[in-house]
């Protein structure tokens, strides 16, 4: 297999163990070269162990790692020279200035000298940072901060990128200017794993998401077909709650499940089974047939969040809650 063609990223079968804790599960993932992987899973899923797994920071006990087309076990240095790894805090020094910082990265990874400086300026300045790059890193924002930590995984260029829960604690217009970042560097052929419990995130970053549970991957695919697998939302809001029954029976009829009646909203809503659609007009025709008067009728498509509810049982936003009071 030519290196084009081979993914960038493979595990097969991983498990891993941190005493009577069973971290990973014979967890599976392919990565594509050049595409953006979400990897989706609630607290303690096993998201950050794949990563240091991936990036050779501790060893799995059973299964198969490849990274870059290299052996993450036998040959871990290999694997090193080819990726870039950003965790969930940054690793910078907060007493010397940003350019410093990756200087120093580039002097840590065998950059002579002058490469260093030279690669600390062209970071500084295609990321934005150019004006901040004298300032000592202890005066930066917190956004800020995360989008130095994620250039310094670029000293090398490297081809493959992992991504540990980015934007977690940052504010909206911070984790927006992650997402610009992580979006450059994928239109530039690089390839990233992010790993992530902001569902919007990996909605609008990923191409393939991979939803993790219990160390193990229980759906794969790209974000259009894991919402399509959920069907979708119908609601009706009616002026006369007298009509909630009737209303009730027409979805059923059409969709092919049981619909739910709010009193207190006068509205009915119904679920529809994957690969089902509720055609407005079709609904608007049946309403008008039984005389049913309707406020407004709507169809909303599934989220990611509702494929994070319906796969884990866990609500995103509660995690996403969980994970900023950790922050």
């Amino acid at each position: 297999m030519s290196d084009t063609a081979r993914p960038a990223i493979e595990m097969a079968g991983v498990h891993k163990r941190f005493g009577s804790t069973e971290a990973l599960r014979g967890l599976d993932l392919t990565v594509p070269a050049g595409t953006v992987c979400g990897l989706l899973g609630p607290n303690g899923a096993g998201k950050t162990t794949a990563v240091r797994v991936l990036a050779t920071l501790v060893a799995p006990d059973r299964g198969t790692v490849r990274v870059a087309g290299h052996d993450a076990v036998r040959d871990a240095e290999e694997v090193r020279r080819a990726i870039g790894l950003a965790g969930q805090h940054a690793a910078l020094d907060e007493g010397i200035t940003g350019r410093d910082n990756l200087h120093l990265f580039g002097r840590l990874h065998r950059l002579g000298a002058r490469r260093a400086r030279e690669r600390a300026d062209e970071l500084l300045t295609r990321f934005g940072l150019a004006e901040a790059g004298d300032r000592l890193v202890r005066t930066y924002s917190g956004g800020m901060r995360r989008r130095l930590d994620l250039i310094a995984s670029l000293v090398t260029s490297p081809p493959v990128l992992f991504l540990d829960e980015p934007t977690t604690g940052l504010d909206p217009r911070s984790r927006q200017e992650i997402w610009d970042t992580v979006k450059e560097l994928a239109d530039g052929g690089a390839t990233v794993l992010l790993t992530t419990q902001y569902l919007e995130e990996a909605d609008r970053l990923a191409d393939d998401i991979v939803v993790v549970d219990h160390g193990a991957a229980i759906a794969t695919g790209p974000p259009t077909r894991l919402k399509a697998a959920i069907g979708s939302e119908v609601s009706v809001t009616l002026a006369d709650p007298a009509q909630l029954a009737a209303t009730a029976v027409v979805l059923s009829s059409l969709s092919g499940n049981d619909a739910r009646i709010d009193l207190a909203e006068r509205t009915v809503t119904v679920l529809t089974a994957p690969g089902v659609s509720v055609l407005l007009p079709s609904l608007v025709r049946e309403l008008d047939g039984g005389g049913i008067v309707a406020e407004d009728v709507a169809v909303r498509r599934p989220s990611l969040d509702d494929v994070f509810l319906a796969l884990t049982g866990e609500s995103a936003a509660q995690e996403t809650v969980d994970a900023g009071r950790a922050a």
